[in-house]
């Protein structure tokens, strides 16, 4: 029932009864809701309001986007990530850099520290959503915070619940307090900023303090669903894309960041599942989120016309520079940050799968790198073995000149193609992933986007897209896996001497060096001992046939 009495001076007035969401909300974790107003899944133009009303640095773009600052945090705190040390969980957690533990006792603290900030706030937002397409396996997943942006933004990054499912909501599988305005205690055992991102898997709880960056509250979920899906049911969580093509064959694609992993999932002859998370079950694959999000920096009509044309009414722009008359965003301005991104809902991408998800198991893995130096080949066939091991790698090349002091590609790497959003160590996730191609007659590949003939810092020169996406064609029309091959040394991968539409000189680049095969060999070898180094960490968890899959040195 609505409020009654409201008046200028109270504008809240008296609520006679609470909603079934305030009571728990006041139940679970002591939520005033007689004190502040509380929207419940409010409407986009709603959520515009108040945040050109309450939120500084907000603003309607020209395309009709919400514009929002993150504030100082423009990015992910990575070092800043917990998870609360109890024991339904912490026999399972891969315990380290990645996972910091938390003792329950500061949990408690962290924790009524964001709800007594909750507690001064004049207005909150609820957003209650699912996080995962299949219904089998699906979560449900309740937002609770203070900005409008962030409601909006989770409201397009889940999967937004019909009007009948709201209603049947019930209590949530999983809770996020986004108290990110107000800083985490500094002084607090623990803590060692005055940010902290704070997940509980015994309580199903996420706590946020410190940081108004919307990322946290996605890749929050992503976590969640890394420890839950395997671990409870059995089902693979992959920080990956997905697309399915006309004859119903799934191709997932993992890869860093500038590998080409949009770029490439994106293809008009195939319908998108989703853009960054997937889970991969019993009976197929389907998307974790609702939405996308999508980086915005240098972005053209040309160059990705599909986000370019998402980011329309409903969809949020995050840490943009635009034009204070015309309200035209320019995205070449890195003023605010290099990561400026826009969260939109799926469904405005035209050739977008919905439901997100397929009954068919994955035909093709594709495993992304980009590599700067210039000595990988441009599509190789791997091995159960070999795609543990690259799995668990990650590997591309931070370009020489990004930083002070960079004067060739450098090495990086990220287990899982996601290591700051991982709980278990990342042989289980590679083994889950193993067994499932084997089960499904799955073919892997590694696709190299990155340079031939020298590194980029020599005067080599990227691999053209036509070729990268006739390599494309080329396996997922089943030809690539028809051509005879060869071996390539030190790495041991199996390179096709052919590939339609694709020169026969690139496809080895022992071949094709500039500077002659000796110089070669020392520059394969130098990659092949990056790699040998990074593999250190994992050994203690991985078995011999998956150690015995890296380079040959």
């Amino acid at each position: 029932m609505s409020a009654v009495n409201k008046t200028n001076l109270y504008p809240n007035g008296v609520k006679p009864t609470p909603t079934e969401v305030e009571e728990h909300l006041a139940n679970v974790a002591h939520i005033n809701y007689s004190n502040l107003t509380i929207q419940h899944n409010p409407s986009i133009p709603a959520l515009y309001e108040d945040a050109l009303v309450y939120e500084q640095g907000s603003a309607i773009s020209s395309a009709g986007a919400l514009v929002a600052s993150s504030g100082a945090k423009t990015g992910r705190s990575p070092k800043d990530k917990r998870l609360v040390d109890e024991p339904t969980s912490n026999g399972d957690v891969w315990w380290g850099p990645v996972n910091t533990k938390l003792s329950p006792e500061v949990w408690k603290i962290n924790r009524e520290r964001a709800v007594d900030y909750l507690n001064t706030r004049s207005r909150l937002y609820v957003i209650d959503a699912f996080a995962g397409w299949d219904p089998k396996y699906r979560i449900k997943v309740r937002v609770v915070c203070a900005r409008a942006y962030h409601a909006l933004f989770m409201r397009n990054m889940l999967i937004r619940p019909t009007a009948e499912e709201l209603k049947t909501f019930g209590i949530p599988d999983f809770t996020i307090y986004n108290g990110g305005a107000f800083p985490a205690n500094r002084f607090t055992s623990g803590m060692t900023s005055s940010t902290t991102v704070d997940i509980n898997f015994q309580d199903k709880e996420m706590v946020i303090l410190g940081t108004e960056y919307a990322g946290e509250m996605k890749k929050g979920i992503l976590t969640v669903m890394f420890y839950l899906m395997p671990v409870k049911y059995n089902v693979l969580t992959l920080h990956s894309s997905a697309n399915e093509g006309k004859s119903g064959d799934v191709t997932l694609f993992f890869g860093l960041s500038g590998t080409g992993k949009t770029t490439l999932s994106a293809d008009p002859a195939r319908l998108l599942i989703g853009d960054d998370e997937h889970c991969w079950s019993d009976t197929g694959v389907f998307n974790v989120e609702g939405g996308c999000y999508a980086k915005c920096l240098d972005l053209s009509v040309e160059k990705e016309p599909d986000i370019f044309n998402a980011i329309r009414f409903g969809s949020v722009l995050e840490n943009v520079v635009f034009d204070p008359i015309s309200r035209e965003v320019d995205y070449y301005d890195a003023t605010l940050t290099e990561n400026t991104r826009c969260a939109y809902p799926i469904e405005y991408i035209p050739n977008a799968k919905i439901p997100c998800l397929s009954d068919n198991h994955p035909t093709n893995i594709i495993l992304l790198t980009c590599d700067a130096r210039g000595v990988l080949p441009p599509i190789s066939k791997l091995t159960n073995e070999q795609v543990m091991y690259h799995f668990i790698s990650g590997y591309t090349s931070k370009m020489a000149g990004t930083e002070d002091g960079i004067t060739e590609p450098q090495a990086t790497f990220s287990a899982c193609f996601g290591q700051p959003f991982l709980v278990l160590h990342p042989m289980r996730y590679a083994q889950m992933l193993s067994d499932k191609m084997s089960q499904h007659n799955a073919k892997a590949w590694l696709l190299n986007t990155g340079w031939t003939g020298r590194s980029a810092s020599k005067g080599g020169s990227r691999c053209p897209l036509k070729y990268t996406r006739a390599i494309l064609d080329a396996i997922h029309s089943g030809e690539l896996a028809e051509v005879e091959y060869e071996q390539f040394d030190t790495f041991d991968l199996y390179v096709p001497k052919t590939c339609p539409n694709v020169p026969a000189e690139i496809l080895n680049p022992a071949k094709s060096w500039a500077d002659g095969t000796e110089d070669f060999s020392v520059e394969v070898s130098k990659l092949g001992g990056l790699f040998a180094e990074n593999f250190e960490k994992y050994k203690s968890g991985c078995s011999k046939e998956v150690i015995a899959a890296g380079p040959t040195l």
